[in-house]
């Protein structure tokens, strides 16, 4: 007998709510749940493809233990008896910094990972921190950071409100949003244009967002931040500007831009002058407008500048922290609002990357970085000897793959938490699985914080435990103590300490609700089935919704949000300014010192003009990175790894469609399928991101079958955003040619195949 259970989509930042299927502990339909109070029935391939995901297959169900160089199926209690012998040794010895932490993507879309990472840095004390964040989206903290004073205070866009949305760099109508949690991101961009609004898409590609848009600008890639600088100085030569209230350095910034004019900028962005005065008129004159950025102008080389003049045009036109503008999300789970005033400020460079000196942004190191960590030696500190890799495939997200590949093989111990045996975690000698997302609870603390309309939502598993599983959130505190030299003690002490520690701050807080209580008192009216239910209900209940602990009647809490299964909705984005600042002024610092030291490099790039061809990346909407591609309902069709390439540069190269061609970089050469597309302007190819499935030792059988290339491959990683250590992805110089020896008859022979 079938029965349905509800769930939050756990695929991609949308976070869409599931009505799901399920026939016995199997599910075997999902659909839009139409009560949802954020999503209201909205789906897309992914949540629709949601049991597929989830029945994988491939999907490793025990712990592997690498035994006389090979990984064999062993029990919970052996894998963790190998993580403790094999982690703890090396930190003895060598120090915390000679291990290595790399957080995939993955990690925000569960509980565990927003939970339990932090306790894990804090307990290893490693500086040897690398994340997916630096090769998507480190710009955007970073600049956040020096504006506001927190790198997590990211305003999104208000798009049910808005008269004008100009998008630069992003494509939501294939990434469903992204830094910019907004369920039907789609229907919110025609709900926009059905009101009488203007859709402005900045983009080399004419992709399917751009199609939708009423202005479409090709700008040619990696010059976003020049085109954004002389629309800025536009609003400052027209006195167009009216900053919004709480900001300092309006005067000091028109001074900064003064060489930006649209004229200057022109021929670098392949953009008219006249064009440029357009996009900053029309913003400055729409009754409501709001510029949002996303990975395409993040992972240039002025990545964090570009993401800096996004909100930069969104402060000079008045459009932060008011409605229809730009604003800042309030989370349930965010931390009891404090008075505005001075706080204590961003800081970068704390401490550098020990062979190529990069500076640490939000503590954290360029992922671009972590091969040379590994495999350098140098008289500046222990190497990195053992890795723990969670949720994170860094072998294909990171450039420069072979090398990391071969790095990870000479590393004395390697521990991966993933559900596959992917291109990374073949490497290490512990595999830990955590179970499907229908064996797993749901809340969204990250993209909470990001969405477009404050609500909170919780579901618990659909389906129980399956026997020999661990739930996620278990695995993670028991390698928190296997780590930290407490292997064996019950993994439930680690959601007691940090409770212990949280309501202990809490109390001697004047701005809490709860200062001058007991905190074990606090601590014993908790409820919840589990610990991380216990930490979800403290965090409500402390929030800025909470209960305060029955301070307020109508607050949140567990058992209130529990009884609502669809989600409470908080209501529209408000401003909240000064509120969020927390920069050592107290105001939005308009230009950071860092960002002033860093211009007179974007005014060099004035002169800079690139020969031949550059390589953008490209998202699909039915993939997400490389962690779908095994999922045959998501794979195929239009969702192919492909070479875009211009007709014009087609004909010139001697390119035909679906013939083979080499692409090589500084970083190396991949051999793929051309698709000859007028959507990519000239002098611009494009690769997508997460493909190159074909390294041996591997279990994704279907991807295997339709491995692609990994256009990482084409990165040295050599070139970053200076700001932020981002992994500079697009814009990067390839060269192109005709494929003729015999790649190109096996390119021909799979495409036959698919076709």
């Amino acid at each position: 007998m079938s029965r349905t259970a509800l769930r939050i989509c756990p695929l991609c930042e949308a976070t869409c709510g599931l009505t799901l299927t399920i026939e016995g502990t199997r599910v075997t339909h999902a659909r839009g749940d139409r009560d949802d109070v954020f999503s209201r029935g909205f789906i897309c391939p992914k949540g629709a493809s949601f049991g597929a995901v989830d029945s994988d297959p491939d999907r490793l169900r025990t712990p592997l233990v690498r035994r006389d160089g090979e990984l064999c199926e062993a029990t919970w209690e052996e894998a963790f008896d190998a993580v403790a012998a094999g982690v703890r040794p090396v930190v003895e010895r060598h120090g915390p910094n000679s291990v290595g932490v790399v957080l995939g993507n993955p990690n925000v879309h569960t509980m565990a990972g927003a939970l339990y990472p932090p306790v894990l840095l804090a307990g290893l004390g490693t500086r040897s921190v690398f994340t997916a964040s630096t090769v998507d989206q480190m710009p955007k903290h970073v600049s956040s950071g020096l504006l506001f004073g927190d790198a997590n205070a990211i305003p999104v866009p208000d798009l049910d409100h808005t008269d004008h949305l100009l998008l630069i760099g992003a494509n939501p109508l294939e990434s469903n949003g992204s830094l910019c949690t907004a369920a039907d991101f789609p229907g919110k961009l025609k709900a926009l244009k059905a009101r009488g609004g203007t859709l402005v898409v900045i983009d080399p590609r004419r992709t399917r967002t751009a199609k939708l848009a009423d202005r479409h600008v090709a700008v040619r890639p990696g010059t976003d931040a020049l085109l954004l600088a002389a629309m800025a100085r536009v609003l400052f030569d027209e006195d167009l500007v009216e900053p919004t209230p709480h900001v300092q350095g309006v005067g000091e910034l028109a001074a900064e831009l003064a060489d930006f004019t649209p004229e200057a900028v022109a021929e670098a962005c392949d953009v008219e002058a006249d064009v440029i005065r357009a996009l900053a008129r029309d913003l400055a004159a729409a009754p409501t407008a709001a510029v949002y950025g996303r990975i395409g102008s993040c992972t240039v080389p002025h990545g964090t500048l570009a993401s800096w003049l996004v909100d930069v045009l969104n402060i000079l036109t008045g459009n932060l922290d008011r409605p229809g503008g730009a604003l800042f999300p309030q989370a349930a789970t965010d931390k009891t609002p404090r008075p505005a005033g001075p706080g204590r400020g961003f800081a970068l460079g704390c401490w550098r990357s020990r062979v190529s000196g990069h500076p640490e942004a939000k503590g954290e190191l360029p992922l671009s970085a972590l091969a040379e960590e590994i495999d350098t030696a140098t008289e500046e500190g222990e190497p990195v000897r053992a890795l723990i890799a969670v949720a994170a495939n860094p072998v294909l997200s990171a450039p420069d793959g072979d090398r990391l590949d071969k790095a990870l093989d000479s590393l004395d111990f390697m521990v991966s938490v993933d559900p596959y045996l992917n291109e990374t975690s073949r490497h290490a000698d512990v595999v830990l699985p955590p179970p499907p997302p229908s064996q797993s609870p749901h809340h969204d603390f990250a993209f909470n914080t990001l969405a477009v309309r404050n609500q909170v939502r919780y579901t618990r598993p659909a389906v129980p435990l399956e026997p020999g599983r661990m739930a996620e959130t278990e695995i993670l505190a028991r390698l928190i103590l296997a780590v930290t030299g407490m292997h064996g003690a019950d993994p439930a002490a680690v959601d007691q300490m940090v409770i212990d520690q949280t309501l202990g701050k809490a109390v001697k807080d004047p701005h809490s609700p709860v200062y001058d209580s007991d905190p074990r008192e606090l601590a014993g009216r908790l409820t919840g089935d589990t610990g991380p239910e216990r930490r979800l209900d403290m965090m409500l209940r402390l929030g800025p919704y909470g209960d305060g602990f029955g301070v307020r009647a109508d607050g949140l809490s567990l058992e209130k949000l529990l009884a609502h299964p669809h989600g409470i909705d908080l209501g529209p984005l408000r401003p909240r300014l000064p509120q969020p600042l927390k920069t050592r002024s107290g105001q939005v610092e308009l230009l950071p010192g860092p960002i002033a030291d860093d211009l007179p490099r974007l005014r060099a790039a004035l002169a800079e003009r690139p020969e031949g061809l550059v390589l953008v990346g490209r998202r699909h909407l039915r993939s997400n990175n490389s962690w779908m591609h095994n999922v045959p309902a998501l794979t195929g069709g239009s969702n192919r790894c492909t070479l875009h390439l211009h007709p014009e540069d087609a004909e010139r190269l001697g390119v035909e469609d679906g013939a083979a061609v080499r692409v090589k970089g500084a970083g190396g050469e991949v051999v793929a399928p051309a698709e000859v597309t007028d959507t990519v302007r000239r002098g611009v190819v494009s690769l997508p991101h997460g493909w190159g499935h074909d390294r041996p030792g591997t279990r994704l059988g279907h991807a295997s079958k339709d491995p692609g290339v990994n256009v990482n491959q084409l990165l040295d990683g050599r070139l970053l955003d200076p700001l932020s250590g981002n992994a500079v992805l697009n814009g990067v110089p390839v060269e192109v040619a005709p494929e003729t020896g015999p790649e190109a008859s096996a390119v021909t022979e799979k495409l036959t195949a698919l076709t």
